[in-house]
């Protein structure tokens, strides 16, 4: 069984930028695609990025053109890229397979504050 470590989150100012990391303990070259989740207390989560090896990449309307996916070349870390942050992206972030193929990490905390 896979199992996904992320990192990466923190503090940052409305405007910022932060780049979080997801290292799966194995390869994950076998799996088709990827994504970034977040959730906020209260609400389900949200898939807001994924990367499918075949088909590129999408992103939920909420952050696209603000974030980017993206993964290594041994497709053992996916990586977030997250510009221009607004205080509702303010989550935790989670890594899984956009079918939510595999136990869930402890998430990576963001918050977007002044």
């Amino acid at each position: 069984q896979v199992q996904l470590v992320e990192s990466g989150g923190g503090l940052v100012q409305p405007g910022g930028s932060l780049r979080l990391s997801c290292a799966a303990s194995g390869s994950i070259f076998r799996i088709n695609g990827m994504g970034w989740f977040r959730q906020v207390p209260g609400k389900q989560r949200e898939l807001v990025a994924a990367i499918i090896n075949d088909r590129g990449t999408n992103y939920a309307d909420s952050v696209a053109g603000r974030f980017t996916i993206s993964r290594d070349n041994a497709k053992t870390t996916v990586y977030l890229q997250m510009n221009s942050l607004k205080p509702e992206d303010t989550a935790v972030y989670y890594c899984n397979t956009p079918a939510m193929s595999y136990n869930w990490g402890q998430g990576t905390q963001v918050t977007v504050s002044s």
